[in-house]
């Protein structure tokens, strides 16, 4: 059967179930640790270097956000953003954790046509993968040559399954072939990096031909790339033992750790990860019961992976070979984790040893004894490598200096000053010294920062100057024009006004405030709500909120009112009341913060979470009783302010072109009229809102 005939998709009361039994506070927890602080929980985000806890989870309205990064969301939105998700792939996760059976329909031509990229090279990856392992397991030339080397590694039959070990058989197009017999696109299998083609040749081929396959997992389990390594009687006078996937859409080996989705709940319970070279390593100490390890393999270690680990654990030991290469890695990185608020401690293994040759020299319980006994703190470790047999004065100094430089990068000023004490005990080193050259540390690094803010406020500076600036396009009106003021554009239209009216029509959106309201044309509309109002009021003026997000959020709170308002006439219609009641009162509003923050455009249901969030928890008798009149009266007063927002941005860019005209004077007798037109608006306006003008 054909790939593109079996997409299937979650139907809309599965949907439903999944949103209902999903809670914001199980599903967070999962990830961060919570505190109880009023009726909310707090943690440290997720999502950014988050030192104070600045992550709100509402169990009550069932969203979280961070007010400082600003992202959260609901259930579904967290795991998306946290996991890099798709939709339909939280959804499944959800259903999982909550055993909610899935029910599935086939999707249109229409809907396969819009299956992201993205989710079809995860397909592909995912049959890939399980190619892989089934050649391994089962093919003639997979057990007798893949399994095999495996078997000559060590590597237990529950670890090749554990890590979904593979083998690529020899011939250069047998996976490429039979992936297109299953259905799969040759776009994908060259996107992922599986195949590729020569030049001037029709054919694909397979990267990983005769190798045996590592598959990545990313942090949600799903295949991102692969590994493939060469066998060793194959390895003799090659450099490149293993070959990795390129970076694509869905991989970027910056972004990626080896082992992540096998190692994160046990580095949460560890509270301590360890970081190793490659993939072997990995595997020889999931072997040796030690599962909380990752690898970056071959990478530059990045603030990325850093960022990734951090999310579980402050505390990481470096593992490295004892090699040249393996010290200088580890050197590599200390400042970095260092400067990221980790914890650090290194080990370098005896003998030129990685991790692999190690634990297959000895037992479980040494392997893990030794991890014990041999760790230190970067301090020692740099003591050890720097100082050890240097009596040069000048070469001792440098090493000193680059001890106290790693201490300098850390955030943490309590911790910065412990180390430093501690740094003077070791060394024999008078500590108000260490100090001061810590200070000219820190003080060239804010310096450098400082310059690098002012270069990019430069760029940004320059950037926007070489666009047309709004009081250009005023002074240049197309022919036969009789100069009218342009509108304001998005960017100036988009204002704290416009975030408080969105945020009102995310809270109160489907609250009725006027009932009974008679048009112009004498019609009468028996009720009118929020969105409704702040929708209509603008568009009597032709203004819009100037953020394309906020104006489809209003557009969309609108039509649903109007929907449901539908659909409410129609049963009155069919089943009129007894009871002696105005129609009005019966009327269900729409509950639009639930409608905006489950929201499936991910963007939508962020800005909902983060626009439904109080960041101050008020008691009972401070909080606002949002009734109708109160919601009226302040509907009404933002939609004021946001037109006077608009008449003074409107006399800013007016004042810029009457600056520009001075060798106009018709056109600026025009600008004059104009300005003073919109001075009055402004002023009545003012007025109205018991605001002080000077004129």
């Amino acid at each position: 059967m054909q790939f593109e005939n079996v997409i299937q998709m979650i139907d809309r009361a599965t949907v439903d179930r999944i949103l209902e039994a999903a809670k914001i506070v199980e599903v967070v927890s999962d990830y961060v640790s919570l505190r109880k602080a009023g009726v909310n929980y707090k943690g440290l985000c997720p999502f950014h270097d988050d030192t104070t806890p600045s992550f709100i989870v509402s169990p009550v309205k069932n969203i979280c956000h961070c007010f400082a990064c600003g992202k959260g969301g609901t259930p579904v939105g967290f795991l998306m953003e946290h996991d890099q998700l798709t939709y339909p792939e939280a959804l499944r996760r959800l259903a999982q954790k909550y055993h909610i059976e899935i029910h599935e329909r086939e999707l249109t031509d229409e809907e396969k046509l819009q299956e992201s990229e993205r989710e079809s090279m995860l397909i592909v990856n995912e049959w890939a993968k399980n190619y892989f392992h089934d050649i391994l397991k089962n093919d003639v030339d997979g057990r007798a040559i893949g399994m095999q080397y495996f078997r000559s590694r060590g590597i237990r039959d529950d670890i090749v399954e554990e890590f979904q070990l593979g083998y690529a058989p020899l011939s250069r197009t047998a996976m490429s072939t039979a992936a297109l017999k299953a259905g799969y696109k040759e776009e994908f299998l060259v996107k992922t990096g599986l195949c590729y083609k020569r030049e001037n040749d029709r054919n694909l081929t397979d990267r990983y031909a005769g190798r045996v396959i590592f598959p990545w997992f990313n942090m949600s389990g799903k295949v991102v790339a692969f590994g493939g390594r060469l066998l060793d009687a194959r390895t003799k006078g090659v450099q490149q033992k293993y070959v990795n996937s390129p970076d694509s859409d869905i991989y970027h080996k910056e972004q990626q750790l080896y082992g992540i989705y096998q190692a994160k709940q046990q580095i949460a319970k560890e509270d301590c990860v360890y970081m190793v070279e490659g993939y072997t390593d990995v595997i020889a100490m999931h072997q040796c019961g030690i599962k909380n390890v990752v690898a970056n393999s071959g990478t530059a270690l990045s603030t990325y992976q850093i960022k990734m680990l951090r999310r579980f654990t402050q505390n990481i030991i470096l593992l490295y070979d004892g090699d040249e290469a393996g010290i200088h890695a580890a050197m590599r990185g200390t400042d970095m984790l260092l400067a990221e608020g980790m914890n650090v401690k290194v080990l370098v293994l005896p003998d030129g040893d990685d991790p692999d040759s190690f634990a297959r020299k000895h037992t479980a319980t040494e392997f893990r004894q030794y991890l014990e006994e041999h760790q230190t703190d970067f301090i020692q470790f740099k003591s050890d490598l720097l100082l050890r047999g240097v009596t040069d004065l000048t070469k001792r100094s440098d090493a000193i200096k680059s001890i106290v430089r790693s201490i300098s990068v850390i955030k943490d000023p309590i911790v910065r000053d412990t180390y430093i004490t501690d740094c003077a005990h070791r060394l024999g080193i008078n500590e108000y010294t260490l100090i001061t050259q810590l200070n000219n540390y820190i003080r060239n690094d804010q310096e450098e920062q400082r310059k690098e803010l002012e270069r990019k406020q430069l760029q940004a500076v320059n950037g926007m100057s070489s666009q047309p600036s709004t009081a250009e396009a005023v002074t240049a009106p197309s022919e036969g024009d009789d100069m009218p003021l342009r509108p304001l554009t998005p960017a100036q239209q988009a204002s704290e006004v416009a975030t408080l009216l969105v945020q009102l029509v995310i809270r109160h959106g489907g609250e009725t405030i006027f009932n009974n309201v008679e048009t112009e044309d004498g019609q009468v509309i028996d009720r009118l709500t929020v969105a409704q109002y702040i929708y209509y009021s603008l568009a009597d003026d032709e203004l819009t909120l100037g953020n394309q997000l906020y104006d489809s959020i209003v557009e969309e709170a609108v039509k649903k009112c109007e929907e449901l308002m539908a659909r409410q006439r129609e049963e009155e219609v069919g089943q009129r009341k007894k009871k002696a009641v105005s129609e009005c009162e019966e009327q269900t509003d729409f509950d639009t913060e639930h409608y905006f923050t489950h929201h499936e455009d991910i963007e939508i249901s962020q800005l909902a979470a983060a626009l439904s969030v109080d960041h101050f928890q008020l008691s009972k008798s401070q909080q606002v009783a949002y009734d109708k009149d109160t919601l009226r009266e302040q509907t009404q007063r933002l939609l004021m302010d946001f037109r006077l927002d608009y008449a003074e941005a409107q006399l800013r860019e007016l004042k810029a072109a009457i600056s520009k005209a001075v060798n106009d004077p018709e056109r600026m007798m025009a600008l004059m009229k104009q300005y003073q037109e919109m001075q009055k608006i402004r002023n009545e306006l003012a007025k109205k809102l018991g605001n002080n003008i000077v004129i």
